[in-house]
């Protein structure tokens, strides 16, 4: 017999799957504007927009991902919305998933080695083509994330398409 959340419970955790899909796009949007359009004109300058790119991705992205695997989990474990049972929500469950194993071994790595280069090379990083490369992951590979959190937004309010058969 499946034990259920109470509704006050639900709530609780509704706000903190808010809080941290809130988290997690905000982080997103912030992390794209900043590599769009800052423009450092020294290498301390660009260590700076690196260190504060990495600490966006730390306290906000990551916290939120986190956040919303955990409190997805516990609304898919001890709720009636189940992990297949609403095709959005598999929909959703793909997405979360992905974005995590993206963020975790393209995007960060990008930032945090950007990190690294500018700390270690200052002005020379301007011309480095690993620094380079890693901009250029970001910004594309960070804007379809931030887009695809967008959609994820979309479809949670929108619950779009039938309940699956099961």
């Amino acid at each position: 017999m499946k034990r259920n959340l109470n509704p006050q419970a639900v709530k609780i955790l509704k706000i903190f799957h808010i809080f941290f899909g809130f988290s997690w796009v905000i982080g997103g949007i912030a992390l794209c504007m900043l590599i769009f359009v800052v423009r450092p004109q020294s290498g301390d300058e660009l260590y700076m927009l690196y260190r504060i790119l990495q600490l966006i991705d730390y306290y906000l992205i990551i916290v939120g991902a986190i956040g919303c695997l955990v409190t997805g989990l516990i609304y898919s474990i001890w709720t009636n919305w189940g992990f297949f049972k609403y095709s959005w929500v598999a929909v959703k469950w793909i997405l979360l998933i992905l974005q995590i194993l993206v963020g975790t071994f393209i995007l960060g790595p990008a930032v945090d080695n950007n990190v690294i280069i500018a700390d270690q090379l200052r002005d020379a990083a301007f011309l480095d083509p690993v620094f380079l490369n890693n901009i250029q992951t970001t910004q594309i590979i960070g804007t379809i994330q931030t887009l695809l959190l967008l959609f994820v937004i979309v479809i949670s309010v929108q619950k779009p398409w039938k309940k699956k058969k099961i």
